[in-house]
């Protein structure tokens, strides 16, 4: 007995290092506009069931507004994996130009068209990560989500994946059938070097390393190369939990005070806290670029 109770107090400042990380993706998929997407749709689940790993998709309604559209969205919940909400328009709450009660009843149409959709959970995925340009619509809009019992689903890092996807599909119709090795180092170092940057902001925020909640996208750059995602990760010893097990780590729980509110938490939290020299986390090609046009993708 005192042996396994030293035992454990050796591993504990170990086990308080592990270093955790939950894949989720947004958007989904319309077949009606994209012809590969069924195939993109099983490639990603594919590989998630081949890891042996649960993920969470957060749909745009107006994407998988079809009958085909939303049998895609339904694979992800028959396999396991747990379905939020993205709202239906797929606007942006940071607008000026979008009110509560405009922003709220777009939740609600999403939440009306997949509800009976299996995995369905009432966690919200803000689009664009814009909880709002005031603080009263922010404060307003965590209210109506505690009245109508939806929980946040915010994410740690950010990752652009957006953009990797763009240029890739470029390559790819100009070399068709080309080995895509160059590409695909490029992407795995850039999610490594933006999960390395969050954690830093988590390390000097909190003092540790949350589960992280990291945010892709159902596209074609994630469904090629998916395995090779979750490899890098658990190669560099990080364990790869479930969303909803991540959620449930006490940074996800906090409340920032940042206006215009959203962005990662962990950036935002480091805003918050006067953190200088923060990258902009948003959406945006400005760190990307250079490093592809250099190796002429």
């Amino acid at each position: 007995m005192l042996r396994t109770f030293a035992l454990v107090l050796f591993l504990l400042p170990a086990l308080a290092r592990a270093q955790s990380i939950s894949f989720t993706f947004d958007d989904g998929l319309d077949p009606r506009t994209q012809s590969s997407a069924a195939a993109w749709n099983a490639g990603i689940l594919d590989a998630l069931q081949a890891a042996g790993v649960r993920s969470m998709i957060f749909p745009a309604g107006k994407i998988v507004d079809s009958p085909e559209g939303w049998a895609l969205v339904r694979r992800w919940g028959a396999a396991g994996h747990a379905v939020g909400n993205h709202t239906y328009s797929h606007r942006s709450f940071g607008s000026p130009q979008l009110g509560l009660d405009a922003f709220t009843e777009d939740v609600l149409r999403a939440d009306r068209l997949l509800k009976e959709t299996p995995g369905w959970t009432r966690r919200l995925r803000f689009p664009y990560l814009k909880e709002g340009d005031s603080a009263q619509k922010r404060d307003a809009m965590r209210r109506w989500m505690a009245d109508h019992g939806y929980r946040p689903a915010p994410v740690s890092i950010d990752t652009s994946d957006w953009y990797y996807n763009q240029r890739f599909l470029q390559w790819r119709a100009s070399h068709p059938g080309a080995d895509p090795g160059r590409i695909r180092q490029a992407y795995l170092a850039h999610l490594w070097d933006r999960a390395q940057y969050y954690d830093g902001l988590a390390k000097t925020s909190l003092g540790r390393s949350p589960a992280h909640v990291m945010l892709l996208h159902t596209n074609f750059i994630n469904a090629e190369f998916l395995p090779d995602i979750i490899a890098l990760f658990r190669s560099k010893g990080w364990k790869i939990v479930d969303p909803q097990q991540a959620f449930a780590d006490p940074l996800y729980a906090m409340s920032t005070t940042t206006i215009p509110a959203g962005e990662s938490i962990l950036w935002a939290l480091a805003r918050q806290a006067g953190v200088p020299g923060l990258r902009y986390p948003a959406e945006d090609d400005v760190y990307e670029k250079p490093a592809l046009d250099a190796l002429g993708m």
